[in-house]
């Protein structure tokens, strides 16, 4: 459903100028609250007098329901593109408010697990990507007509009291919001209504979890003034302990949210809405949710691994080994993190709508809004030991603010057709943070350093003072990045009529975008080590205070010894290697171009029940600005164009919705890490003589990515008192040309150098991966969702629903390391309760992943992040 519609919705109560057809009432009850209360919402439409038990055993029509991807009220069997609804009273049932519950409701769409920062969604395939804050995602979120242009905006939020959720598969953009390369969800929710309304949810969880919502709202000023106010607090344990600090768990949830919503109605014409909702900044852990595992001996050419940076070794050096109360079968057999804090998220945001009916019939829309973030994140290596402190994480400050206006003309012509500008501008402040502390300089001594440091009480103090207290901005991809966005559109997409069955729309935007970024790596603090500049670059006086200071009153930095003199190179190399590249202030190429994106999609009705369609979507992601060891190294814009041919029927006297596509994508300069030259290593290389040539991951194009599939989704309400719903996908998403991917862990070895034409290059710094599947995208994909609910009484049912989300094994990793890949999975979630058909009051019993499902979330060679277990809860629901 369109906002201008819903905004008429709202009004119905107050001013009887707008009705709903009843069917449409009905179905669209039917399929996105449930079979008991959609069937009673039927029977109150068509026939005011029946009794609940009636309307139960009735098999409505349902392709009267309605969708709004397009901005318009239309019947979802007339829409022209490959489109997936998902109700938010579907979520509500079982308990599901994430963004990952979402995507286990609609066909091939992913949610691709990380941190609060890096988690990201993909459609068919496309998005599993590294997330960084100078790149645009590639599946667009939307959320009451605000487009969101940063991942982490959806990856730590619930949505409660959510209307509808709409995916729309393919480029996106020529008719509302930021431009998206690869599909959309757009998340509807509730309006105000001039009807009063209080409905409230209160779920007690396994772990010591409370989820309480509370949606209040109705008439301030009868047809003029309307709110709705929605709260939420969501707060569990998580399954896994940190041995370390057990009230730490993994992951935990902690999440309070308001929103406020105004309607204001002055006349028949113009109505306008106000939104502002907010997230009060608080922790999740989600880095460290891992189980070590011992790391494989050999790499994948049979060669041995020298596990010179293992756990296993440096645990078994004496300056840790001591500490018999840990050791390498801790390591293995739990979490334990002593510097680890839960990664801290919070958000604000505000819009308002403005619609504007013209005498001429059109609809003038404006779309303001405002949106911040904030992450921070502090990590630690895994041990009890004092290696990093307050260290290893991002502190991310980014804001958003844009405009869009938009007409719309009526329709019902031989021509209707919508057209806008839409501007955005964003800004983000990101420091990288990494801290060490007294244990770090033995931790990450190669062997040979370690061997020389730990021979002598000095050489002990050196390689503690090497890192102890240190902190840098440090260099990944940047130390601090200043980045700013700034993109402007028009677009426009028309629907010519040409016949009474026949349809063609065509749509076009252009795109200007303008993207810089400033990026510095430097010292914050230079810790206890501060002395050991002063052997090389010190001045007599600072060398022989250096020596005195390590080795002994009286000392001189002439009297040291050989063995001496290396004892300070190697505590100077630990220091050097670890903080890494540092650089200036430095401004990276900025990425400024126009970007058109284009759809055209006939479609025709072979019957009043069956309509089948083309079309071809064209859409291009902006490129990115960024640095790369303090050198910019820009990626280039990827474009995407799309081919589908879909069908879309209602079938067995309309109880049976059942579309399909197939689809053929083309991506060029597919967005991901890359391995390319280290153009600063290089020149250092050369600095000093040597012509070794260095390579680094940096985020880049792979040339050539093909996506091509088969999806289908349905909705079936021919069994009485039962709704079924259902949507598969079979897709293959492939490299045709990547020549440069990165080597998977198991071909670390591969770094026996060869002279090229006067330059020595590793043997094989990169790989061609050309046919292999892209990470995150498993070939099939199916969801089946079933509600069924039985009469006990005159006002009362019981009821049952479920889902089950199955994919079958894919890979983890963008190296595609043999490693990661995790096998097949079924996940299913059951409701059983009880209620009034009124909705007044329901209680349900909620198991999620109730066969307890132990396919982990993603692997590595040497770690697992385990699956979430089994969890059960009770859940009351009610209205006021």
């Amino acid at each position: 459903m369109s906002r201008s519609f819903l905004r008429l919705q709202q009004q119905e109560h107050a001013k009887t100028r707008f009705t709903i057809a009843p069917v449409a009432a009905a179905i669209i009850a039917l399929t996105m609250t449930g079979a008991s209360n959609a069937q009673s919402a039927a029977a109150a439409a068509a026939a005011p007098a029946a009794s609940s038990a009636e309307a139960a055993n009735e098999a409505p029509a349902l392709d009267a329901v309605t969708v709004h991807s397009r901005n318009r009220i239309e019947r979802l069997q007339d829409v022209p593109i490959s489109v997936s609804v998902t109700t938010g009273a579907e979520l509500a049932r079982l308990d599901a408010y994430g963004v990952d519950a979402i995507a286990k409701r609609a066909a091939n769409v992913s949610w691709n697990q990380g941190n609060q920062r890096t988690s990201s969604l993909s459609i068919r395939g496309i998005g599993k990507i590294g997330q960084t804050e100078a790149q645009d995602p590639s599946v667009g979120v939307i959320v009451d007509g605000v487009s969101y242009a940063y991942n982490a905006l959806t990856s730590s939020f619930d949505f409660v009291d959510v209307d509808t959720v709409e995916v729309a598969r393919g480029p996106q953009g020529t008719l509302q919001g930021k431009n998206a390369s690869v599909g959309s969800i757009t998340i509807n929710y509730k309006r105000p209504s001039f009807t009063p309304t209080a409905d409230y949810t209160l779920a007690f969880e396994k772990n010591n979890g409370v989820l309480g919502v509370a949606a209040i709202g109705g008439p301030v000023i009868d047809n003029l003034l309307a709110w709705r106010g929605t709260f939420s607090v969501d707060r569990q344990q998580g399954p896994r302990a940190n041995a370390y600090n057990r009230d730490q768990t993994y992951t935990n949830t902690d999440r309070v949210s308001g929103r406020v919503q105004l309607l204001l109605t002055p006349s028949d014409d113009f109505s306008a809405r106000l939104e502002g909702d907010v997230q009060p900044r608080a922790g999740e852990t989600t880095n460290g949710n891992t189980i070590n595992t011992p790391t494989p001996a050999k790499y994948a050419d049979g060669a041995a691994n020298p596990l010179t940076t293992d756990a296993s070794t440096r645990l078994a050096r004496s300056w840790f080994a001591n500490n018999t109360g840990y050791s390498l079968a801790s390591w293995y057999g739990a979490i334990n993190n002593d510097a680890q804090h839960a990664l801290v998220t919070g958000s604000n945001g505000a819009s308002t709508e403005l619609d504007w009916k013209l005498a001429s019939g059109h609809t003038l829309t404006s779309i303001t809004a405002w949106r911040s973030y904030h992450f921070d994140a502090v990590n630690d290596e895994g041990t009890p030991f004092d290696v990093y402190r307050n260290s290893g994480g991002f502190w991310n400050d980014y804001h958003q603010a844009s405009q869009e206006l938009r007409i719309s003309s009526p329709t019902g012509g031989f021509v209707d057709y919508q057209a806008g500008l839409y501007f955005i501008k964003v800004n983000i402040s990101a420091t990288y943070n990494r801290s060490w502390g007294n244990d770090a300089g033995a931790w990450f001594a190669s062997n040979s350093q370690y061997s020389t440091l730990a021979a002598t009480p000095a050489g002990q103090l050196l390689m503690e003072d090497s890192l102890a207290n240190a902190s840098t901005a440090y260099n990944s991809p940047a130390g601090k990045q200043t980045i700013e966005n700034k993109s402007g559109a028009a677009f426009a997409q028309a629907n010519w009529h040409l016949t009474s069955d026949f349809t063609l729309t065509t749509g076009a935007r252009l795109t200007h975008e303008n993207r810089t970024n400033v990026s510095s790596s430097y010292v914050i603090n230079p810790g206890d080590g501060v002395d050991l500049a002063n052997f090389s670059t010190g001045t007599t006086a600072q060398r022989d205070a250096a020596a005195a200071k390590y080795f002994g009153p009286g000392r001189t930095y002439a009297s040291l010894t050989t063995a001496e003199l290396a004892q300070v190179s190697a505590a100077q190399a630990i220091r050097k290697a670890n903080f890494g590249v540092l650089f200036p202030s430095t401004a990276a190429k900025p990425y400024r171009a126009n970007q058109p994106a284009f759809v055209l999609s006939p479609s025709l009705k072979l019957t009043p029940d069956i309509t089948t369609y083309a079309s071809y979507q064209h859409g291009e992601k902006a490129g990115i600005a960024q640095l790369v060891n303090g050198i910019s190294t820009p990626a280039a814009a990827e474009k995407t164009n799309s081919f589908e041919l879909g069908l879309k029927s209602a079938l067995l006297d309309k109880t049976l919705i059942l579309n399909a596509d197939i689809f053929d994508t083309l991506i060029h300069n597919y967005q991901q890490a890359v391995q390319v030259v280290d153009q600063y290593t290089t020149a250092l290389n050369q600095a000093a003589g040597s012509n070794v040539v260095a390579y680094t991951s940096a985020t880049g194009n792979a040339p050539k990515v093909g996506v091509s599939g088969l999806e289908v989704d349905g909705v079936y309400a021919g069994i009485p008192r039962t709704t079924l719903r259902f949507s598969g996908a079979y897709n293959r998403a492939v490299y045709k040309d990547f020549p440069n991917s990165a080597q998977p862990v198991e071909n670390g070895d591969l770094t026996a150098a060869s002279t090229v034409t006067g330059f020595v290059h590793p043997a094989e710094p990169y790989r061609s991966v050309n046919g292999k599947t892209l990470a995150g995208a498993p070939r099939f994909t199916f969801n089946v969702g079933a509600d069924y609910a039985q009469p006990v009484s005159a006002d009362k049912d019981a009821h049952v629903s479920a889902n089950l989300a199955y994919s079958t094994s894919y890979n983890t990793d963008v190296a595609l390391s043999k490693y990661a890949v995790v096998g097949a999975q079924a996940l299913v979630d059951l409701a059983v309760g009880a209620g009034k058909h009124d909705k007044s009051f329901d209680v349900s019993v909620i198991v999620k992943n109730l066969f307890n499902n132990e396919t982990p979330q993603a692997r590595t060679w040497n770690s697992v992040t385990p699956a979430n277990p089994r969890t059960w809860g009770i859940q009351f629901t009610g209205r006021l």
